[in-house]
């Protein structure tokens, strides 16, 4: 995993949203890189090795939708983290996690987080401990623990 929480990689067409959705993040040690729409998106994810992306769902030249499935497509990209960020309804399957706008700031942060730590368990799964002490899960969790 890259950076103290995780690398993410925001994609929206509006500067403001944009703007809100990074500055919460980082002030939870996410490392982020910003999009205006899918189609830059799609230009530097492989450069920004991103480990999820937020998505709007209206954007110009390329859509949240059709970013998704082309993310979803390429086999370097395929178990990326997505959350899709709209003020609409979506298909149901269009990414891993879907928060409505206006949304709440903690409900991103935690959002982002469960699918860093989701991608960081399936490249490095938790050892089962040999002592008593509860076993340690993704992000520095202990099973007794799970909302510390």
């Amino acid at each position: 995993m890259t950076g103290a929480s995780g690398r993410v990689l925001v994609v929206d067409d509006n500067k403001v949203i944009r703007q809100l959705i990074r500055v919460n993040l980082e002030l939870e040690g996410f490392e982020v890189v910003t999009a205006g729409d899918g189609a830059e998106c799609l230009e530097i994810v492989h450069s920004v090795r991103p480990d999820v992306v937020t998505l709007d769902v209206v954007m110009p030249r390329l859509d949240g939708i059709r970013t998704a499935a082309r993310l979803r497509s390429d086999p370097r990209t395929r178990a990326l983290g997505i959350v899709m960020v709209s003020a609409g309804p979506l298909p149901d399957g269009v990414g891993d996690a879907y928060l409505a706008k206006p949304f709440e700031p903690a409900e991103l942060v935690e959002t982002v987080r469960g699918l860093v730590c989701r991608g960081a368990a399936l490249e490095h799964p938790p050892i089962a401990p040999s002592t008593d002490q509860p076993p340690e899960q993704p992000c520095g969790r202990t099973a007794a623990h799970p909302g510390a």
